[in-house]
């Protein structure tokens, strides 16, 4: 059986550790590979019991929903060959004992075995670890197969001494395909061949092991943080309090390294004792973290489904058919109708998740987080609407091409043509905004551009920046020009919209959620000033530089990026007059600051010299009117030449 990668919430991550190898016996919540992306770390539960039979991925590689991760031994087909040898027992006991030694036989007779799935329709034999004549073990690796996603060990299916190998390295192997002929260890045959009360005993023991450690957990216990992708991070939220009660799953902390924002979740259901971190903290994998006294009613469901396992007499077989039955009721929806209605929907792991158990179409769910991102309370809200009949008419999947549409590069291998190339990395950013940078092919985008005499307002800026640097504060003009842009955002409410997805409404926002464009060694980062409509220059001053200093080194929480109505982009002094700046949807505009430069003025007279503002102002034309785009840039103009105004 393949274990394939669920929905990750981007479009691909990167596999950064693998956490289980071939022979490693699984179970269904056990984590099997840890996963990067420039959002989160993410460990993926292996999803069914087994044993590992191969790893269909190496660290470095990327993945995505559907990707083949490993192959299992399914531990399920085990037990019904003890079931079905049970019913004949009841019928009659002897046929049962001369079914037995059937086993015994085949076991210490010469096999050929096939290659199992490989997770790719033909793969090429790169090692042999293995020559004729060699004793191995089961679950040995034999063969090393690769293609162009994967390298994969290919385990030997059972114990025995190597016959004759099948094939050869730099062989091209399909899945099936014949590879080994091994004579069956008989040494180990007579285990297999037991009467069956001994592996029902091995069956019931185990269960019964594994029941006991949750039944000792049912007091206080102490959790570790588990991997978080890297060697150090630091607590930027703690999210419970001593006495809440938790759900496993549940997220408990927000922590913060220099790659990622990763939430960490409750390990077990109960209620917290002692959270022995708190904001600010370095912390490490592995280090205790929280004090958790699990439920009371926690054991008895672990203790009931390790109990129906084992294959036992027949009225075993009708409990064992009742876990089945609540796999369907967690995805009301099909998994393969999920996956194709809900793939361009931008949702997390967990969102999804819920989603599935709720039974809602993702696709029709609008997002109300930075870039559309759906939030788990956008779902309880749709799903309101729902139930109040207030439903929202469906709507298409909101288009996200991953790909520009571009033809393919030509092949540039002839120097003689294109001369020597070097082949560089984009940084993680860069690759993630790409996808976000392609929906700009799907709006009718239009500049508006406009001059703003910032003279008085310089000059204002000028005799408070003193008083503002012996406070530690950084007063900059970019505070003024939030200032007034977020004011004239408050009198033209239509430039701080949301267009709906069946383009019939545009959402207005009430708050002003300023995002501001900072320039990082990796690429372009937009932290976000909320509710900049209610604040004074001082206190924009302040954020504009912490969250500017957050982002040059990388200590921004996910919250940070998220849910900002309007942008703006500054260049500062970089140079040059003007340009287009690309709207960030959802959002309809963005405003493009250049450097201010003297200008000769006619003020009726005589020219005299003024500080000029250059104001790039692009904005998505299904919403906004090249008149009332003329209206709104001429508007912060005017604001920023009077700061008395700014100031009301």
């Amino acid at each position: 059986m393949e274990i394939k990668a669920p929905d990750l919430g981007v479009d691909s991550a990167e596999v950064a550790e693998i956490l289980v190898k071939v022979g490693d016996t699984v179970s269904e919540n056990d984590n099997i590979v840890l996963v990067e992306s420039d959002k989160a770390s993410v460990e993926i539960p292996a999803g069914a019991s087994g044993v590992v039979s191969a790893i269909l991925v190496n660290v470095g590689d990327q993945v995505s929903e559907g990707s083949a991760l490993i192959s299992i031994d399914s531990a399920a087909p085990a037990a019904a060959p003890a079931q079905e040898e049970v019913k004949p027992a009841e019928t009659a006991a002897p046929v049962a004992q001369e079914a037995s030694p059937a086993p015994a036989v085949a076991a210490g007779a010469s096999q050929t075995h096939a290659l199992p799935d490989l997770g790719v329709d033909s793969a090429t034999v790169a090692e042999i670890m293995v020559n004729v004549g060699d004793t191995v073990e089961k679950d040995q690796p034999l063969l090393l197969v690769e293609s162009d996603k994967a390298s994969v060990e290919v385990p030997a299916p059972v114990a025995g001494k190597v016959e004759k190998l099948l094939v050869n390295a730099g062989d091209s192997v399909a899945n099936g395909q014949d590879f080994i002929v091994i004579a069956g260890d008989e040494s180990a045959a007579p285990a297999p061949a037991a009467p069956q009360s001994a592996p029902q005993a091995q069956a019931e023991t185990q269960p019964q092991a594994q029941a006991a450690a949750p039944a000792q957990a049912g007091g206080s216990q102490t959790y570790n943080l588990p991997d978080l992708g890297v060697d150090s991070a630091e607590v930027a939220e703690v999210m419970v309090n001593v006495g809440d009660e938790v759900t496993e799953g549940q997220s408990l902390l927000l922590v913060e390294s220099d790659k990622a924002s990763v939430e960490v979740p409750a390990p077990a259901t109960g209620k917290v004792e002692k959270v022995l971190l708190k904001a600010g903290d370095s912390v490490a994998n592995g280090q205790a973290f929280i004090v958790i006294a699990s439920a009371s009613a926690a054991p008895a469901p672990q203790a009931a489904p390790k109990a129906e396992t084992p294959a036992s007499p027949a009225p075993a077989a009708q409990p064992a058919a009742k876990p089945s039955a609540p796999a369907p009721a967690t995805a009301k929806l099909p998994e393969a109708e999920v996956n194709k209605r809900a793939k361009d929907a931008h949702a997390g792991p967990a969102v999804r998740k819920l989603a599935r158990e709720l039974g809602v179409d993702i696709s029709r769910v609008t997002g109300t987080a930075a870039h559309g991102r759906i939030l788990k309370e956008d779902l309880f809200g749709y799903v309101k609407s729902v139930m109040t009949n207030i439903d929202k008419p469906a709507a298409a999947p909101i288009a996200a091409a991953a790909r520009s549409g571009l033809p393919p590069l030509p092949d540039m291998s002839n120097k003689e043509i294109w001369g020597e190339i070097e082949v560089q990395d984009l940084t993680r950013l860069q690759k993630v905004s790409i996808p976000q940078l392609n929906l700009n092919t799907y709006l009718p985008q239009v500049t508006q551009f406009d001059l703003a005499d910032i003279t008085d307002t310089e000059n204002l800026r000028g005799e408070l920046k003193g008083e503002f640097k012996a406070q530690g504060i950084g007063l900059t003009i970019l505070a003024f020009i939030v200032k007034a842009v977020a004011y004239a955002l408050t009198q033209h409410p239509k430039f701080n919209s949301h267009l709906s997805d069946d383009n019939t409404q545009i959402i207005v926002r009430k708050s002003v959620n300023m995002g501001i464009a900072v320039a990082t060694e990796e690429g372009l980062i937009v932290p976000v000033i909320r509710n900049a409509q209610d604040k004074g220059i001082k206190q924009l001053a302040i954020e504009i530089g912490e969250l500017a200093k957050k982002a040059r080194d990388k200590k921004l929480a996910a919250k940070d990026l998220q849910g900002a109505s309007f942008t703006i982009s500054s260049q500062g002094n970089m140079g040059g007059t003007y340009f287009t700046p690309l709207v960030n949807h959802p959002q309809v505009a963005i405003l493009g600051i250049s450097e201010s430069t003297f200008q000769p003025r006619w003020n009726g007279k005589e020219f005299e010299p003024c500080l000029m503002l250059p104001l790039s102002l692009s904005y998505d034309h299904r919403v906004i009117n090249g008149a009332d785009a003329a209206v709104f840039t001429r508007y912060i103009a005017k604001l920023l030449a009077d700061p008395r105004k700014i100031l009301l």
